[in-house]
């Protein structure tokens, strides 16, 4: 196929191109269609380059989670559980006022600093 700039072409040939492009991308999903694969409607190079993936349902994803619970368990040694339970959260860390002010006061002379170097 020969090398053509878009803006060389007329309008009657910019038409019969997408003309024929959409019908290559329906003959493409007729063809998937036919072998077995999802119509994308994309060209076959797209559609080769990504797998289709695969779904996967809740109870076959619970059983991939319970025989790694149960590895882990037997990794640390400790028996296996149906369910892990949720561990209490810790209460939310804060600075003490004197640990706060020195900070800013720090960060007062870091700029005072800077401003002195201009």
């Amino acid at each position: 196929m020969a090398n053509t700039n878009l803006s060389d072409l007329s309008v009657e040939q910019l038409r019969k191109a997408v003309q024929i492009k959409e019908q290559i991308a329906a003959l493409e999903g007729q063809l998937a269609g036919l072998l077995g694969g999802k119509s994308t409607g994309n060209s076959t190079a797209a559609a080769s380059t990504q797998p289709a993936r695969r779904g996967m349902s809740a109870a076959a994803r619970a059983k991939i989670a319970a025989a790694q619970r149960a590895r882990w368990a037997k990794v640390k040694g400790t028996a296996a559980k149906a369910a892990p339970k949720a561990a209490a959260k810790p209460g939310k860390r804060t600075m003490s006022p004197a640990a706060r002010a020195k900070i800013a006061a720090a960060a007062r002379a870091r700029w005072a600093r800077v401003r002195a170097g201009k």
